[in-house]
C-alpha cells in the first residue's frame, strides 16, 4: 500500500513537471550561482523557482489550471482586480506552510494572508528578501484604476537576485529609486498601466540589465526593443500579453 502512495505521489510531481514545462522559463543566477527559474505563464502571472521553493505571483485561473501546478510556498498578490486576485487559484497552490502577502484591499475581500504596504519589509528566507514598492495610475482622469497608496509592486532579492515586479502602475517617481535591478517586469497595457513611451521612460530611471513587457494585451510591445536598443538594458519578449 505503502509503494502504490509513493508511485502516486511520483506521477503527481511529474505531471506537474509536465505543465511547468509547457510555459517559456528563464534561468537566472545569484550571486552564489545557484539558479532561479521564472516562468512565464500569461498576463500578470509568473511563478519563480529557487532551490526547490516556488513563488507564485498574482496567479489566476483564466490563465492556467493552477490544480497542476507545484503547491506554492509563496504566493504574491500585487491587488484585488479579478485578473490579479483569485480565490481559486489561490486554493489550489495553497499546502499547509504556504505563505500569501498582498495588499489590505485584497485581504479585506478573501479575509486571510499577512498584508503588506508600500514601503514595508520582509524577510522570507535567510537568502529571499521581499519589498513592498508603490504601484499606482499618475494620468488624469486614470488614477481611480490604481489609485496612490493601494496597490503593491514587489522586489525581490533572491541570494543577491534583485527582481522588480511592477503590478499595475505608470512611470511613477518612485522608480528613480530602485537601484541594482537585474530582472524587472514593467506592465504595458494602457490606459490601465504605461504606454510604450512611459515604459521607455519608466526603464530609463532605474536601467534594469533585463527587461520583460508583461501584461501588455495588445500593445505592440516589440517597439520597447527597437526604443531601448541603444541602451545597455535587454529587452525580452514573453508571451505575457
Amino acid at each position: 500500500m505503502k509503494l502504490k502512495y509513493i508511485f502516486l505521489s511520483i506521477g503527481i510531481m511529474l505531471t506537474n513537471l509536465i505543465v511547468a514545462s509547457n510555459f517559456e522559463t528563464d534561468t537566472f543566477k545569484t550571486s552564489s550561482n545557484k539558479d532561479v527559474v521564472i516562468t512565464f505563464i500569461k498576463h500578470g502571472s509568473l511563478m519563480l523557482t529557487y532551490e526547490g521553493m516556488h513563488i507564485q505571483v498574482d496567479p489566476v485561473m483564466m490563465f492556467a489550471d493552477y490544480s497542476t501546478f507545484p503547491k506554492a510556498d509563496f504566493i504574491l498578490i500585487t491587488h484585488e482586480h479579478g485578473d490579479h486576485l483569485d480565490t481559486k487559484a489561490i486554493d489550489n497552490l495553497t499546502k499547509e506552510n504556504t505563505r500569501l502577502i498582498l495588499n489590505q484591499s485584497s485581504r479585506d475581500i478573501i479575509s486571510k494572508g499577512d498584508v503588506m504596504k508600500n514601503g514595508d519589509k520582509l524577510q522570507l528566507k535567510e537568502d529571499i528578501h521581499l519589498e513592498a514598492f508603490p504601484a499606482y495610475n499618475t494620468t488624469e482622469g486614470r488614477e481611480k484604476f490604481h489609485p496612490l497608496h493601494r496597490d503593491n509592486g514587489y522586489i525581490l532579492t533572491i541570494d543577491g537576485l534583485r527582481i522588480y515586479i511592477a503590478g499595475d502602475t505608470e512611470d511613477i517617481p518612485e522608480l528613480w529609486d530602485l537601484k541594482n535591478i537585474d530582472v524587472a517586469f514593467l506592465p504595458v497595457n494602457q490606459p490601465y498601466t504605461m504606454t510604450v513611451e512611459q515604459a521607455v521612460n519608466a526603464a530609463g530611471m532605474f536601467s534594469p540589465k533585463v527587461l520583460y513587457p508583461y501584461h501588455f494585451g495588445d500593445t505592440y510591445v516589440n517597439l520597447l526593443k527597437t526604443k531601448l536598443q541603444n541602451t545597455d538594458i535587454e529587452v525580452r519578449i514573453r508571451k505575457m500579453e
